[in-house]
């Protein structure tokens, strides 16, 4: 398998459709603060949700204390309907405090700290680290599971497990992009069912074609 192909090759699928809204938001504001909070909101939640929330959202929330002036009650009716909408209010709500007292306010850069902040998970902190600060991390969300197996280039139950793998064999210099490249596929190409093989633009490097897998048969 032929990696610097795929990636290269998905790099310029990514130039022709909608960017993640992650991507979007760090295009559109180059903000960590901003970034972090889409990255949070985006969780367990469909992109198009997560654009339409986090565009009201920016309207009055800019920066951190921002968000000290609204109740629990008012940011649930800020964020609504994303995913889990009432806990990611309470994370949104302790955020400011935690990053004025461990953070001076900032938004980190490093995994370990930004797993210190409220409603941050592994997936948030490698996205953030890699998206806000163009810091090697490697975020392993569903699409980027989903299709590094599916393609054959790792062999993993979860995506923790994906992450461990990708470290060890993905070059570092690929890191920071992976993530996107692979949730841009994922949306519009390579889907969890029925992915368009017929014409999938890598469908030669995938080491799974014609196989049944959990991932969805892949010819």
């Amino acid at each position: 398998m032929n990696i610097e192909r795929i990636y290269h090759v998905l790099e310029q699928h990514f130039a022709t459709v909608q960017a993640p809204v992650v991507d979007l938001v760090e295009a559109q504001t180059g903000d960590p603060f901003k970034i972090l909070v889409a990255t949070i909101l985006s969780a367990r939640t469909k992109d198009k949700t997560t654009t339409e929330v986090v565009s009201r959202l920016f309207e009055c929330i800019h920066t951190p204390s921002d968000l000290d002036r609204y109740e629990i009650e008012e940011i649930e009716e800020l964020i609504y309907p994303v995913g889990f909408f009432r806990n990611k209010a309470v994370h949104l709500k302790k955020l400011p405090a935690v990053l004025q007292d461990e953070f001076d306010g900032k938004v980190p850069e490093e995994i370990d700290d930004l797993l210190k902040l409220p409603g941050v998970g592994r997936k948030t902190a490698n996205l953030v680290r890699a998206i806000a600060y163009k810091k090697p991390a490697i975020c392993v969300d569903v699409h980027v599971h989903r299709i590094s197996n599916r393609l054959g280039y790792v062999n993993t139950r979860t995506p923790l497990e994906t992450e461990m793998a990708l470290r060890k064999k993905l070059p570092q210099k690929y890191w920071i992009h992976y993530n996107s490249y692979l949730v841009a596929f994922g949306q519009n190409h390579c889907t969890p069912r029925n992915p368009k093989c017929s014409t999938c633009p890598i469908y030669d490097e995938c080491g799974r074609v014609g196989v049944e897998t959990k991932y969805g048969k892949d010819a």
